[in-house]
Order: C-alpha cells, then structure tokens, then sequence
C-alpha cells in the first residue's frame, strides 16, 4: 500500500494550477502587504482592507452571559450577573499617536494592534501624522495587515480571488455584540506594529469606560537582525517637491482617480529617481491595468533605489507566479526573507509553493511550516492545505489530515472544499492502514 499516492497526481496539478492562475490575481499590498490607510483623519474608524477571499470569518466566542442564546430565557436576569451588563454596553474609546525612536513620525500608515492571552487583531490605523482614535472590538471588519506577525494575514485573501481568505476566529476578547467589556480586557495589550518594527506594549488591564482614553505615544523600534522593512530610507529623503507630487498621488487613489495618480507618482519619480516608494506606487497601478512589463520595471527601479524596501520582492512574486515562473518566484522570496523572516508569512508561502512546483520538496516543506506557524489568525488556509499536500507525498498521512483538518476549519467556504473532504477521508484510510501491522505486532 505504499505504493499507493493519498493525493491523485490529477488532484496535485488541479491544486497547483489552481495557486498557480486564480491565486495569483493582481493584488495589491500595499506598503509590504498593508490594508488600504484610512481615508480622511483619524475620527475612530480606519480604512477597511479588501476582504472575503475563499474563507469566512468565523468561530466567535460564546456569549458570556449564561442562557443569553437561549429563547426560552427569563426576561428577569440573574442577580447575580447584572453587573455585568454595564461593562458590555459601555464603549471604551482608546486614542494616542505613534512616532519611530528618533522622534518623526512613521512615514506610513502603522496597524495598532489589540493583544489578548497570545491573540492579535488589529483595530486600527494611524494618519499621516502617526495618530490614533477608534473604540476598541468595534472594527469588526479590519483585515489584518499582511507586516503584522501575529496576524499575518492577508496574504493572498481579499477580494480579487485570492488563496487566502479570511479564515480566522473572532477570539481575543470580542464578544458576540462586537463591543468590548472592561472585563474582555483583562490580559490584553495595545501595541503599534510596522513591518520590521514594534512598540513597547500598553497594559489595557483594569481600563475602564470612563478612563481618559489617551494612552499617550508608542514608539516604534526597529527588531533585531530584521533589515528589510516597508520603509524605504531613501524615499525619507525625497526634496519638497517630490514629496508634494507623492502625497497628491496619494490622496488622489483615495478619491479613485487612478489615472491622476499615476501622474503625480511619474512627477514624483522624474523630480528623484530614488523615490523607492513611489516607484513602488506607480507599479501597483500599472499592475492593477495589467501593464505587467511596466509594473514589473517600475518594482525593479524601487529595488535599484533602496534593496531593503520590502514590498516590491511581494508584488514581483506574485507578477512572476502568475506566469508559473516558479524558480523567480522562489528566488524573489529568498531575497525578501532574508532581509526580513518574521513579518511576511505570505512570502513563506509562496516561497513553499515556488518549490513544490520546482520539486524541492524539502525547501517546500520548511517553507510551509514557517507560513502556517506565523499565520497566527489564520488568514493563509491555503498554507495548511499545502503543508498537508507535501506530507501526504511523504506518506505521513496523520500529519497530512492533521494540516487537511485545519483548512477545513479555518476555510469552511473555500473553493476547493469538496475536494479537501475527500483527500482527508483518503488519508484517515492510509493512516489506519498504516497504523495496524504497527497494533498487531
């Protein structure tokens, strides 16, 4: 039985051409994956990254108020609970600003992050002046940014056919009503978070509603052996005028007038050719028109400029993926995560899949590891089916409908379900087979 193949050869090329077509739509990262920022100030509700994908959001938590779902309940609520309801009902608003630990603001929009008992999720973004305001569990609709670690999400989600999708739970101190109780928050911290750097945490134990809501400036410092971030040095030194070209790009694909923009960013780029992130800009709208050469010269010429900028390496992969250029896409990845191994399990990913295709499995394997352990929230389902498709190849079937099993949990709308059951129900046959001389004896 050894012989046998727990994943038909016909299924692993439907998987592969399915990542390797369909997965691989223009996407955009943004800054290293970042959600769209905000439009207009920072008034309590951040810019809403690009959602759906092939997962759905769910697994919340249970209600924790006894017999709250129970239709038969008593109209009379429990002495003994009433107490409760308040802290439920009550918003608590938190507030501040970031600034980078020589005392500037951070040149891009920054994720302030919610960390309960080990679980991220992200509640909003900064302005562009580093600035902060929302009411904590209400942005039920924030993907996270694809540069924090413990969220890592976004990956291949969103809205334009993804492999990602939005598989995670709701955990992490939000309760079925979307609010925050002053009780949820125990064991919880605020931290700011940018690829390739982290805040010192702010205790958000023992806050209350009517708490001053500023929890003053979180300062950004860079991690240690981490060289590639989505900030590029020498676009900080861009001249006036460029910059003044940049930021009217900016504002103008916040108002959806992409063709205008694209303008701005070609002045940005002709007043200073070193202008990494604006080279990064022009790219992502000449890729959202399908101009890949262009897109493509525009990504090479932000490298040239600063060649630990980031988020070109993501977006050069995806171009290169799209055309199964699988080793360029393998050798793009290598490049970034050497620069930075933490914040971008999207680039583990693709990383994993590049070598699978190229038949190096061992890389593909170690790369699949890395993607699923980062993605803490769950974002990357598709991570999980691969690293289950590769341990099948090993014949290490409870391993593989131990990665089958996660997909389906974190991914229960995802396109390829039906397909995913039956692999998982070949490999608990495989896995018994397999385990009954071993009983015998």
């Amino acid at each position: 039985m050894a012989h046998q193949r727990i994943v038909s050869l016909r299924a692993l090329r439907a998987f592969t051409l399915a990542i390797g077509v369909a997965g691989f739509a223009c996407i955009s990262f943004g800054q290293g994956g970042q959600a769209p920022a905000p439009t207009g100030p920072a008034t309590g509700t951040p810019g809403t990254a690009p959602g759906g994908g092939v997962g759905t959001p769910g697994g919340q938590s249970p209600s924790p108020f006894p017999g709250q779902n129970n239709r038969n309940q008593s109209p009379f609520p429990d002495p003994n609970q009433r107490q409760t309801f308040p802290d439920q009902q009550r918003p608590i608003f938190i507030s501040g600003k970031v600034q980078l630990d020589d005392g500037t603001p951070p040149p891009d929009s920054v994720v302030i992050e919610r960390l309960c008992n080990g679980i991220a999720r992200p509640e909003a973004y900064t302005d562009s002046k580093g600035r902060f305001s929302f009411q904590l569990g209400q942005n039920r609709g924030m993907m996270a940014d694809a540069s924090v670690s413990s969220a890592a999400d976004s990956g291949f989600g969103g809205g334009q056919g993804g492999i990602g999708g939005m598989g995670g739970s709701s955990r992490g101190g939000m309760n079925p009503s979307g609010g925050i109780s002053e009780r949820d928050l125990m064991g919880c911290e605020l931290r700011a978070v940018l690829a390739g750097f982290r805040s010192e945490p702010v205790n958000l134990g023992g806050r209350r509603a009517f708490d001053n809501p500023d929890v003053g400036t979180l300062i950004l410092r860079r991690l240690a052996n981490v060289e590639g971030t989505t900030i590029s040095a020498t676009s900080l030194n861009a001249p006036k005028d460029a910059k003044k070209a940049f930021e009217k790009g900016r504002d103008l694909l916040k108002k959806k007038k992409s063709p205008e923009a694209q303008k701005e960013f070609e002045k940005a780029v002709a007043a200073y050719p070193k202008y990494a992130t604006a080279w990064f800009e022009l790219g992502l709208l000449q890729q959202q028109q399908n101009m890949t050469d262009e897109a493509r010269t525009s990504y090479a010429q932000a490298l040239a400029a600063d060649a630990k900028f980031i988020s070109p390496y993501l977006q050069l992969a995806t171009l290169a993926a799209k055309e199964n250029k699988w080793q360029d896409v393998a050798d793009t990845t290598d490049r970034a995560l050497r620069l930075n191994p933490i914040d971008f399990p999207q680039a583990f990913f693709y990383n994993s899949v590049a070598n699978y295709n190229l038949k190096k499995f061992e890389a593909a394997e170690k790369s699949a590891r890395e993607a699923v352990k980062l993605d803490t929230m769950h974002r990357m389902p598709k991570a999980a089916h691969l690293l289950g498709v590769i341990l099948a190849e090993k014949q290490d079937f409870s391993g593989a409908a131990e990665q089958m099993k996660n997909y389906l949990k974190f991914s229960p709308g995802g396109q390829d379900v039906e397909l995913v059951k039956k692999q998982l129900l070949e490999l608990e046959k495989f896995a018994t087979a397999k385990n009954e001389p071993a009983q015998k004896q």
